[in-house]
């Protein structure tokens, strides 16, 4: 994969020392947050089937429709993915910052989870 910049490599070698050590299972899945320049999404994934068991991003038609920051719309999201979580009968997970730096917009997504129910 060609790295366009300086910022992208650094944080895809840490993304990949963290991934050799997180593993998301069926019980607790891993939480795996992605954010481009506008939009932010999270998945929660089963590694070991190699499967997605759900998923909210900032493109909902709840969430898109409202006037708000990005810190703001990442901490809606969070909640979403927390609702969607009890739902499907998920209490924890691993939490991956996907090589992000955790403040901002990583850390309020992370914080609504958190006070949504979810446990990590």
């Amino acid at each position: 994969m060609a790295i366009k910049n300086k910022k992208e490599t650094r944080r895809f070698s840490i993304k990949k020392r963290i991934r050799k050590i997180i593993k998301g299972t069926a019980e607790r899945p891993r939480m795996s947050v992605f954010r481009s320049n506008k939009q932010i999404y999270v998945q929660l994934i089963n590694d070991e089937a190699g499967v997605t068991l759900l998923a909210a991003d900032s493109n909902d038609s709840n969430i898109a429709d409202k006037k708000v920051t990005k810190v703001e719309q990442a901490q809606l999201v969070g909640q979403l993915v927390a609702e969607k979580a009890k739902a499907a009968g998920i209490e924890t997970v691993i939490f991956d910052r996907n090589g992000y730096l955790y403040h901002g917009r990583v850390k309020s997504l992370a914080e609504a989870a958190r006070n949504g129910g979810l446990k990590f």
